[in-house]
């Protein structure tokens, strides 16, 4: 068992539940002319991130690791920025934030990737590589809406 591993796979799994909440909020939230685009990108935005939720919480399993799940875990693990409920956010606010927090995303799977390659984990190498090519296309399809 590799503590490191264990540990950045657990805040993997905390942003990637905070990706998915956020991504529900704008779905839930968005309004204005460009509605049913925004609605359907921010519901693929979701699945995108929640798609990777249970495969992160196997992984931490596989390598003998107990995966965060409790919102306290997710709130203090997270490397992405939760969206402030509070405040309401235009549809352009919403794919900015959406697209620093894939940003933050793309780097920390970076960070993970070099970490489990340094610690001999070639499984979490590509199960982070894999889903790194995922971040980096909602990232993309975030860019074209904002340009």
């Amino acid at each position: 068992m590799n503590r490191t591993v264990i540990d950045h796979l657990n805040a993997e799994l905390a942003t990637a539940f905070v990706l998915a909440l956020n991504a529900k909020r704008y779905h839930w939230t968005v309004t204005g002319p460009h509605f049913r685009d925004y609605h359907l990108r921010f519901e693929d935005l979701y699945t995108a991130a929640d798609d990777t939720v249970d495969e992160l919480a196997e992984r931490i399993r596989m390598i003998g690791g107990v995966p965060i799940h409790a919102p306290a875990q997710i709130g203090a693990q997270t490397k992405a920025a939760i969206s402030n409920p509070a405040s309401r956010l235009e549809p352009k606010g919403m794919l900015k934030e959406a697209l620093a927090n894939e940003e933050a995303v793309i780097a920390l799977m970076h960070e993970g990737i070099d970490l489990a390659g340094a610690a001999g984990d070639p499984g979490t190498a590509d199960l982070l590589t894999r889903f790194v090519q995922v971040h980096q296309k909602e990232a993309w399809f975030l860019r074209e809406m904002l340009a």
